[in-house]
C-alpha cells in the first residue's frame, strides 16, 4: 500500500532531521545546532534522553580518562546540579561520581537544558515515523535502484495528525535503526558465526539470537521515598512460585546485591539521595532479562516487513506501524509483568521465606521518579536490535591489543573511542526460568579502542548517517552499545551532517580530517590518551598526532591479557597503563626517527622540526609539528 503525498499538507524543511532523541540523538542535535544548522529532533515517546533518563544512570565506561566531548559536558552539568543544589562538600556531589552517576530526573533536566539553549533545534515528542520518500540513483546488475537520497519523512503525532518533514540530511539515532529500515538499507540481526571474522566470542555457527532486554529500575531503601510494587495486570502467583525452592535451598542467598546469586543487581556505587540503578545480574539463577522474548522487537511478528516497490512520487510505509507498535507493546508488557510481578511476589507472597520477604520489602521504587508510568521506566533497555551494514564493520578484532603493545589497532579515520569491552547479558535461555541458565553470555575486558567513521555510514544512502544501530558484528556491537560511546558517535554524526550540507555532498565523501578537527576543537577524543585531558591546551595536538599513529609503538608490553589500572569503585578503574603521551619525557632518537617519518607522510617539513638532542621533549616536538599542520 502506498500513500500519495497529500498536497494539502505543507512540509517543514530543515538542514538535518534526527529521528530518536536518545542521548546519541541529542548529541547529534546539539552538535549540528551549534554548527549553525536548522535541526529537527523527533522522538517517538514523550520523554527525551533514551535509557539515560529511563533508569540507566550507572553509565558504562571503565576509566574517567575516557570521558570526552558531549558526554563529558553532559556529566559536568549533572555534577554542577549537585554542587549547586547540595553544596561543594555534599554527599550527593560525591555520589554523583563527577556527574556520571546522576538520578534519572537530574539527567533528564541536564539534557533538556542543553537542547533548550539552541533556538535552531526544534524538538518534537510523541511523533512516530510512518513513511519516508526517497529518490534513487543508478541501478545495479539486477536493474534495481541502488544509491538513494532521503527526501522526506512522514510522522504521526499522538492525536493522529500527519506531519511531513523534509531535510537535506538525516540521522537515525534510534536504538532499533527504525529510520534505516524505512529507507530499505541492508542491516543485520542476530549473531555471526566464528568463521566469518575470526571472533573468538562469536558462536561457532551464526543464528538469529539477540542480546536480552530488561528494565533498568530506579529503587531505594529510603522509607520516605519508597513505593512498594503493585501486582501487574494479569498477575498470577503461580507464575512466580518456582523461585521458592531456590530461596529455601540456599541457591539464592540475597535478593539485592551487585553480583550473583542475587536477582536484582543493585549497582555500586549507588546514586545520590539513596537511589540505586537496578539491572539484570550476570550469571544469576533467576534473571530480569528475557533473551528470546525480544526477537520480534526490531521488525515485528511478521519479520522484515518492508513494502516492495520504489515509486518516486509516493510516500510508502516501510512497515506496518500498527503491527510493529503492537509487537513492541507486547514485549514491553511481558518484561514489565515479569520484573514487577517477581518483585511483588517476593514482597507479598506467604510462600516466600521471611528473611527474603523482609529484604524485598526494604526496597521499593523511587517515589520521585517515573510517576507517570507507576514508578517504572517507560523504556525497555534495548541492548541490540538492527545493525547497519555500513562502509566499515566493527568487530571484536577492533578491540584487541596490537601484538607487543598496550594499544588496540590503529584507525586513522576514528571519530570516537571506547574503553569498555564486549559485554553480552545472554542471547537465549536454557532450562526453567527459575534455575536455568542464559547462553551466549560474555564479559570480556579490552584495551581502549578507536571507532572509525565508516560505522556510521550506509553503503546505499548518500544523505543518511546512523549513530546507534551502527555497522558492527554482534560481538563488535556489544562493545559499542554504551551510552558514552553512542553519545560520541551522535556528536560525530551531527558535525558530519553539517559538513556534508555545506557542500551538498554525500556523507561518504565527508572529509574525516575536517571532522576530526571539529571534534578535537570540541574536546572530543579519537584516541585514548590517559594524561592529556580534554581541557589541556595540548589536547587537540595530541589527539591529531595519536590518531595519525604517533602514539602507537611508544610502550611495549608483554603478551597476555588486557592491563588495566587499580579499581576505584564498582566497574570504574584508574587509567589504563601504557596509554600516556608523557609530553615531558625527552624525545629519544628512535622515537624521533619514527616521528619524522610519520611527519613526512603527513606532508610536514622535516627540517622545521626539532631534532632529538636529549633536551627536546615529546611535547616540544609535537607542538612544533602541530604548528606546521595544514589548517
Amino acid at each position: 500500500m502506498s500513500f500519495i503525498f497529500p498536497c494539502a499538507l505543507r512540509s517543514e524543511e530543515f538542514d538535518v532531521l534526527i529521528y530518536g532523541a536518545t542521548p546519541s540523538g541529542i548529541a547529534a542535535a546539539v552538535a549540528a545546532g551549534r554548527d549553525g544548522a536548522r535541526v529537527m529532533l523527533v522522538e517517538a515517546s514523550g520523554r527525551v534522553g533514551g535509557m539515560v533518563t529511563n533508569g540507566l544512570s550507572h553509565t558504562d565506561f571503565r576509566t574517567f580518562e575516557s570521558l570526552n566531548g558531549f558526554f563529558l559536558e553532559f556529566s559536568s552539568r549533572v555534577e554542577d546540579h549537585y554542587r549547586k543544589e547540595y553544596g561543594a562538600d555534599s554527599l550527593q556531589l560525591r555520589e554523583s561520581l563527577r556527574g556520571t552517576n546522576g538520578e534519572p530526573k537530574v539527567n533528564l533536566a541536564a539534557l533538556e537544558a542543553m537542547l533548550a539553549e539552541l533556538p535552531k533545534v526544534q524538538v518534537r515528542r510523541n511523533w512516530e515515523l510512518e513513511a519516508i520518500r526517497c529518490s534513487f540513483g543508478g541501478s545495479g546488475e539486477s536493474g534495481q535502484s541502488t544509491m538513494r537520497t532521503v527526501e522526506m519523512a512522514l510522522f504521526w503525532d499522538a492525536s493522529g495528525e500527519r506531519h511531513p518533514v523534509a531535510a537535506h540530511y538525516f540521522i537515525d539515532a534510534t536504538y532499533e535503526g527504525d529510520l534505516l529500515a524505512a529507507v530499505e538499507l541492508p542491516y543485520k540481526m542476530g549473531r555471526e558465526g566464528r568463521e566469518e571474522r575470526g571472533e573468538l566470542l562469536a558462536p561457532l555457527k551464526g543464528d538469529d539470537e539477540l542480546q536480552g532486554y530488561n528494565f533498568r529500575l530506579c529503587m531505594t531503601q529510603n522509607p520516605d521515598n519508597r513505593v512498594m510494587a503493585r501486582p501487574p495486570e494479569g498477575y498470577q502467583r503461580e507464575v512466580f512460585e518456582g523461585i521458592v525452592p531456590l530461596l529455601e535451598s540456599g541457591k539464592i542467598t540475597t535478593l539485592f546485591a551487585s553480583r550473583a546469586p542475587a536477582i536484582f543487581m543493585a549497582t555500586l556505587p549507588h546514586l545520590p539521595n539513596g537511589k540505586f540503578d537496578i539491572n539484570d545480574v550476570p550469571g544469576a539463577p533467576v534473571r530480569l532479562s528475557i533473551p528470546g522474548g525480544n526477537l520480534a522487537w526490531p521488525d515485528g511478528d511478521a519479520g522484515v516487513a518492508i513494502q516492495n516497490g520504489r515509486e518516486r512520487d509516493f510516500l510508502r510505509p516501510p512497515f506496518s506501524r500498527l503491527a510493529l507498535d503492537m509487537a513492541r507493546r507486547r514485549i514491553v508488557a511481558a518484561h514489565r509483568f515479569w520484573t514487577v510481578g517477581l518483585l511483588y511476589f517476593l514482597q507479598n507472597d506467604s510462600a516466600v521465606p521471611p528473611k527474603f520477604k523482609d529484604e524485598a520489602r526494604s526496597w521499593g521504587f523511587a517515589r520521585d521518579e517515573f510517576q507517570d508510568s507507576q514508578y517504572v521506566p517507560e523504556m525497555l533497555y534495548v541492548r541490540e536490535a538492527r545493525r547497519l551494514v555500513g562502509m566499515t564493520v566493527f568487530s571484536q578484532q577492533d578491540t584487541l591489543r596490537v601484538a607487543g603493545e598496550a594499544r588496540a589497532c590503529l584507525h586513522s579515520d576514528a571519530v570516537a573511542i571506547g574503553d569498555y569491552g564486549p559485554n553480552c547479558h545472554g542471547t537465549a535461555h536454557q532450562g526453567d526460568l527459575f534455575g536455568g541458565k542464559h547462553s551466549g553470555e560474555f564479559y570480556q575486558p579490552s584495551a581502549p579502542y578507536q571507532i572509525p567513521y565508516g560505522v556510521l555510514v550506509p553503503r546505499l544512502a548518500d544523505n543518511l548517517l546512523v549513530s546507534c544501530a551502527v555497522s558492527a558484528t554482534h560481538v563488535g556491537f556489544c562493545s559499542l552499545r554504551y551510552e558514552p560511546v553512542w553519545m560520541s558517535l551522535g556528536e560525530a554524526a551531527g558535525h558530519a551532517a553539517v559538513l556534508a550540507n555545506k557542500v551538498r555532498g554525500s556523507v561518504q565523501k565527508v572529509s574525516v580530517a575536517a571532522l576530526q578537527r571539529i571534534l578535537h576543537k570540541g574536546c572530543a577524543a579519537t584516541i585514548y590518551v590517559s594524561d592529556v585531558a580534554p581541557d589541556s591546551p595540548d589536547f587537540a595536538a595530541v589527539q591529531w598526532w595519536g590518531t595519525a599513529g604517533g602514539l602507537h609503538g611508544l610502550e611495549a608490553v608483554a603478551a597476555g591479557g588486557v592491563q588495566r589500572g587499580k579499581q576505584i569503585a564498582g566497574q570504574y578503574f584508574e587509567a589504563f597503563p601504557a596509554h600516556a603521551a608523557q609530553l615531558d619525557k625527552p624525545l629519544s632518537a628512535v622515537e624521533s626517527e619514527r616521528w619524522q617519518a610519520l611527519a613526512s607522510s603527513l606532508g610536514l617539513k622535516q627540517e622545521a622540526l626539532p631534532a632529538a638532542d636529549g633536551h627536546v621533549t615529546r611535547g616540544d616536538w609535537l607542538r612544533a609539528a602541530w604548528k606546521l599542520r595544514s589548517p
